[in-house]
């Protein structure tokens, strides 16, 4: 592991499942977190800085999902959304033969800037407080009702 690591974890991608050891195992892929030590700000505990993936077969690229219902209906509310949008992309990770386990990278569209706490928040839940590289940009969104958007990467 590099100086600038600081934490390791191996993740079961797809399965969940913990071996005796307490690390997480998976079918070939492995993953590094980094952290600069040196040189760069501290990241907050619900990121990270970069994770590195080795030994990963497929990628999959998501476009941005909302949180819409099946019938293409935004949730009312902020929650409403999230919870949709969580749903949505589990539905998109499941047609690939992957879970939420799989996601490496996240970017998070938000029409507003007060947004950021309750999607940071959903989206810990979302990964059980598994943290990856993230980004959180303030848009305007293609429709008003549109609240919050996500676009990830998954490697298996």
């Amino acid at each position: 592991m590099s100086g600038t690591s600081l934490g390791r974890w191996l993740g079961q991608v797809g399965h969940g499942r913990k071996c005796g050891c307490g690390l997480w195992l998976c079918r070939g892929v492995e993953t590094v977190t980094h952290t600069a030590v040196d040189g760069a700000y501290a990241p907050t505990a619900d990121y990270a800085h970069a994770i590195e993936v080795s030994g990963a077969q497929r990628l999959l690229f998501v476009s941005g999902t909302m949180g819409l219902d099946p019938a293409g209906v935004a949730g009312a509310t902020l929650d409403e959304q999230l919870t949709l949008l969580w749903d949505n992309l589990r539905a998109i990770l499941a047609a690939a033969d992957m879970t939420v386990d799989n996601v490496v990278r996240l970017t998070s569209y938000l029409r507003d800037v007060d947004y950021a706490q309750a999607n940071a928040a959903a989206r810990t839940r979302a990964l059980g407080g598994r943290v990856i590289p993230t980004t959180a940009i303030v848009v305007q969104t293609l429709s008003p009702e549109w609240l919050v958007e996500l676009e990830i990467v998954a490697a298996g």
